[in-house]
């Protein structure tokens, strides 16, 4: 089970980094370009939540069954193990958040170009973040880095 649930949650990532960079690029240009926030920017965004929220299902179900995420005393003192059972959890966690907070806040704003610029922003940390979470994993981004 923990492999198929790491495969799956591994390969799924792409998913979210293109759906993620697709945002961040379409927002970006609307929002230079003060273009009107058309219904492919609204179903992009919403195909992004959708996308980070069944990575965050996947990824919570191999934190409760990974041999890496430990709750004892060494936790903190073993580099590898405090990275799967706190900051790879925490990152991703604070990635989702900003996301779906882009999500959410941007239907508020009347104006396209706030509309852009919102989801370009917050959408633009949250790549960061999961792009140097993943980076930090040792496991690289297009191809995993053998040791």
């Amino acid at each position: 089970m923990y492999i198929g649930l790491t495969h799956l949650h591994s390969s799924f990532r792409y998913i979210v980094l293109i759906l993620l960079l697709a945002v961040v690029l379409k927002s970006l240009l609307g929002w230079l370009n003060k273009s009107k926030f058309e219904s492919i920017d609204n179903k992009l965004s919403l195909w992004l939540l959708i996308a980070t929220h069944l990575q965050l299902v996947g990824g919570l179900l191999l934190y409760f069954v990974s041999p890496f995420v430990q709750f004892n005393s060494p936790t903190m003192k073993d580099a590898s193990i405090r990275y799967w059972t706190v900051e790879h959890f925490t990152m991703m966690i604070l990635a989702i958040i900003l996301i779906t907070i882009a999500r959410i806040s941007h239907k508020k704003l009347t104006s396209d170009e706030a509309k852009h610029r919102r989801l370009f922003v917050l959408n633009a940390v949250a790549l960061a973040i999961i792009v140097a979470a993943i980076l930090a994993s040792g496991r690289g981004l297009i191809i995993p880095v053998r040791s």
